[in-house]
């Protein structure tokens, strides 16, 4: 009798296999069964692993990476009204279109859309459900906010040319209240309205800044002849030639003040128009791109209308460069960037007291020179030439600042 052929396969025989071999090849019938039986009915033994080398274990990734951020950011998440809200945020977080792209995605607008569409809203016992939306400023109330300060100041000049004596003092002491109170308004509501707590020391250094483009030329004319000597003589847009005193000129801030309106259109144009194009970015490269020739649009429009303005009521450069340097102040306020406005315009109004006091310092025994910078720029160019210095160049310096601080999709939430 015959043993079971070995198998043609590769691989090892199993035990079973072995079981079969061993059993004698001429073993009487009985036996044969036997050890047949016994060879089925033996488990086959477990494969032995090495002790020197550990079972791989299966390697663990994140399988939902977007799932970490959401819940990083959730608050944000289920508070935004829409998905623009989102990437706002996430861009004020840092988070970039590179950063996006670990996130399987695109840009950082794909990532806030999917974030926006998996974070439920109203659901978290954490968070209340959102009030209704307030109704916006009509902008029919806003406009005639805006449009206040050019009127009192129109209605000052008019009663500064009219008086003489204690009426002029009194006129222009409650015309200066009153336009205060109107610009006052105008910046609380519509496009001019700064969002967050206001700055206490903001104020100071544009009324410090609005003083001098109104007497500072009078007077550093004055100090560098000597004096100032005698009473100021207020000159208005409806007045004659000036005399040679000390000149108040309400000119520039009959100007400044008519500039609100248009300050408030060309604001407003800015928002609107980035607002729209966050809308339709697919990227935070092309947002930048595309809202960086909408603020220069925007400034540049104003500056014309100043312009305009200033040839009416009497055309002075330092006004012109005053007038930008607000709008550009104004424009980072209102998108939450104050401190950076507030810092150029301490500069500034800082600038002009030294050149003021620079030339009184001169007047001290040995210190004549201190004077020597200003003289020589007033004997070049006039003292219109100082405050034009120095406004242009805080104002090209905001100008710089507000490009790409003004670009970011976070400005615009």
């Amino acid at each position: 009798m015959r043993g079971p052929a070995a198998p043609t396969s590769p691989g090892p025989w199993d035990s079973r296999s072995e079981a079969l071999l061993k059993a004698p090849a001429l073993a009487p019938a009985p036996e044969a069964a036997e050890a047949l039986a016994e060879a089925i009915q033996q488990p086959a033994p477990e494969p032995v692993q090495s002790s020197a080398q550990p079972p791989a274990r299966p390697r663990r990734g994140p399988a939902d990476p977007v799932k970490a951020l959401m819940h990083r950011h959730r608050e944000l998440c289920e508070r935004a009204v829409d998905a623009l809200e989102i990437a706002a945020g996430l861009e004020a977080h840092g988070v970039t279109d590179r950063t996006a792209a670990r996130f399987r995605h695109r840009d950082v607008f794909s990532l806030a859309e999917e974030l926006y569409a998996r974070v439920p809203r109203g659901e978290s016992p954490r968070t209340p459900a959102a009030p209704a939306t307030p109704a916006r400023t009509p902008w029919t109330a806003w406009a005639l906010a805006t449009c206040a300060p050019g009127a009192v100041a129109a209605l000052v000049a008019t009663g500064l040319a009219l008086t003489t004596g204690a009426a002029r003092t009194t006129t222009g002491v409650l015309g200066a209240l009153g336009l205060g109170a109107a610009v006052l308004a105008a910046v609380r509501r519509g496009p001019l309205r700064a969002g967050g707590r206001p700055l206490l020391a903001t104020p100071l250094w544009t009324l410090w800044l609005l003083a001098y483009a109104a007497a500072g030329d009078g007077v550093l004319d004055q100090l560098l002849r000597g004096g100032p000597d005698g009473a100021p003589t207020v000159v208005t847009p409806l007045d004659g030639p000036a005399g040679t005193e000390w000149l108040f000129d309400t000119g520039p801030l009959l100007a400044l003040a008519l500039s609100v309106a248009p300050a408030a259109w060309c604001a407003h144009l800015f928002a609107v128009r980035a607002r729209r194009r966050l809308a339709v970015s697919r990227g935070l490269a092309d947002f930048a791109a595309g809202t960086r020739p909408l603020l220069l649009g925007s400034v540049a429009l104003h500056l014309a209308a100043l312009t305009g303005l200033l040839v009416l009521t009497g055309f002075h450069p330092g006004a012109l460069a005053l007038g930008t340097l607000l709008l550009l102040a104004r424009l980072l306020a209102v998108h939450g960037f104050a401190e950076a406005a507030d810092s150029v315009l301490m500069a500034t109004a800082s600038a002009e007291a030294l050149v003021l006091a620079s030339v009184l310092a001169a007047r001290l025994p040995g210190c004549a020179a201190l004077d020597t910078p200003v003289r020589a720029v007033v004997a070049l160019w006039g003292p219109a030439a100082l405050p034009t210095l120095i406004c242009g160049t805080a104002a090209l310096a905001l100008l710089i600042h507000a490009t790409g601080a003004l670009s970011r999709a976070s400005a615009h939430a």
